[in-house]
């Protein structure tokens, strides 16, 4: 008699539905599409399906409703999602997680996807006394925020966007897109600061002063006055209906250092992607790996995937090493591309700088390189540049003797180099040339198609251009 015993899937629970936890989920399923080795339950405390964050200021904008921005959701028969249910206490000893409905779940792997929160800032008037918004002041977090500061937000309005990083760029540029008269403060010397240099941000302030967003760089705020606006540190009142701040995140901790795991800025993971809890795993905003990656959608995606290969035992040895972030602001009209080292001296030994401003024609370009290597970037205006260049820098192919080339010329004018094809167009979800190429022949000639069948286009949406230039310049194999 056969004594075998088949065993039983083991049990993840995965805590968020945002856009890592449902990677996460997604590719679970695509590795064990029938659950038999893994029974995923996913628990999301927004009452929507999962979404693609990052297009929120494409929402904003009009570009997008709700619905055009879900993500796919989970199909494997080991999958279950659970919206609108908060947990509230995890027993890391018993392995036990609770759940604002009252009920529990055990587990064997725990995966906490739990994200980050919009930081307001100690300033008078921007905090409620609970902690949260004070009156008139939003942030720009999820679907419901943007759904709120729409309906507070109307045509020729004033309206203030404390923070000129990205996500505060973004949000200006949606919501003068709708009509209103915008300011921007950031209290840094420049906007954009830790992704680009001084010169960029100076033609970037010009591009955004064209479209009617004022920019007030080097100004702190004083205090938020509502009905009227925000006062700044040098006595000035810019006009605000509306207050919205995109000035930093904090990752949400708070359930993993009530459980006695190690929390620092984030939920700490090694490259396995384990806390201190060897049980326990953090993924996307809310975990903190030496190699960075929280604030961006790539790396977050890239964990999901990793630790899926590693919990379903199809790669129990895969490891997460670090980000390589590259930076796309997806602002209409603008195309802005940061990637590497771009704050160097250049004067700083071995690197060699090459730089173009057009202040009149909005456009600017920095490239950094060292030792024939692209070691950095900025490029504003500059789309053709932008595609060549950051496929240098991911496959590390020398650059030509030419360096004015790579930005004046179009791509053809670069050698191809080696790699290019296995080299990402899509870096959201690794969608290399050859894989758009497969798909093509597989039958997508339009980019719906190809984002149905590789997910390109389908994260921060910046390589829409790229993947749309790959396909127009395919054609069909001649017959006889």
């Amino acid at each position: 008699m056969n004594t075998a015993q088949r065993t039983s899937p083991r049990r993840i629970v995965v805590v968020g539905n945002g856009m890592v936890g449902a990677r996460f989920a997604e590719e679970t399923a695509r590795l064990d599409p029938a659950g038999d080795r893994v029974r995923v339950s996913v628990v999301g405390a927004e009452r929507h399906p999962a979404y693609n964050r990052v297009l929120l200021s494409g929402v904003l904008a009009g570009d997008y409703g709700p619905d055009q921005i879900r993500l796919p959701a989970p199909g494997g028969a080991g999958i279950t999602v659970r919206t609108g249910v908060a947990a509230t206490a995890l027993d890391a000893r018993r392995r036990v997680l609770s759940l604002d409905d009252g009920t529990h779940l055990t587990y064997d792997e725990l995966v906490l996807a739990t994200g980050a929160r919009a930081a307001l800032p100690p300033v008078p008037g921007v905090r409620a006394p609970d902690g949260g918004p004070g009156e008139g002041v939003h942030t720009l977090r999820d679907l419901e925020d943007c759904q709120h500061l729409l309906s507070q937000t109307r045509p020729g309005a004033p309206v203030v966007v404390l923070g000129g990083g990205v996500l505060g760029l973004e949000a200006a540029r949606g919501l003068v897109g709708r009509g209103a008269r915008v300011s921007v403060v950031e209290s840094a010397p420049w906007i954009m600061c830790r992704q680009i240099d001084q010169g960029a941000a100076r033609v970037l302030a010009d591009s955004y002063a064209t479209l009617g967003v004022a920019v007030h760089a080097r100004r702190s705020a004083a205090r938020w006055i509502p009905g009227t606006g925000l006062e700044v540190d040098d006595g000035t009142v810019l006009p605000g209906d509306a207050l919205v701040v995109a000035a930093g995140v904090r990752a949400n901790t708070e359930l993993a250092a009530r459980a006695g795991i190690v929390v620092d800025h984030g939920v700490v993971v090694d490259d396995s992607l384990a806390t201190s809890d060897p049980r326990v795993h953090a993924v996307g905003d809310c975990a903190q790996h030496p190699g960075g990656g929280a604030g961006l959608v790539q790396p977050g995606w890239e964990q999901a995937a990793v630790l899926a290969r590693r919990l379903t035992g199809s790669a129990p040895h895969a490891s997460y090493t670090g980000a390589r972030p590259l930076t796309r602001l997806k602002a209409e009209g603008i195309e802005l591309t940061a990637f590497g080292r771009v704050h160097e001296d250049d004067d700083a030994p071995g690197l060699e700088t090459l730089t173009i401003s057009d202040r009149h024609g909005g456009r600017y370009a920095k490239l950094a390189v060292r030792r024939e290597r692209v070691v950095g970037a900025v490029l504003l205006g500059f789309p053709e540049a932008a595609a060549t260049l950051s496929q240098l820098y991911d496959t590390g192919a020398p650059v030509p003797s030419d360096r004015l080339a790579l930005l004046q010329g179009p791509p053809t004018t670069v050698p191809e180099a080696q790699g290019a094809a296995e080299a990402p167009v899509c870096r959201c979800n690794a969608v290399s040339r050859a894989d758009i190429e497969k798909a093509w022949l597989d039958g997508a000639r339009t980019r719906e198609a190809v984002a149905e069948r590789t997910r390109a286009t389908t994260g921060c949406g910046g390589c829409v251009r790229d993947v749309g230039a790959l396909l127009s310049g395919m054609r069909p194999a001649p017959v006889g």
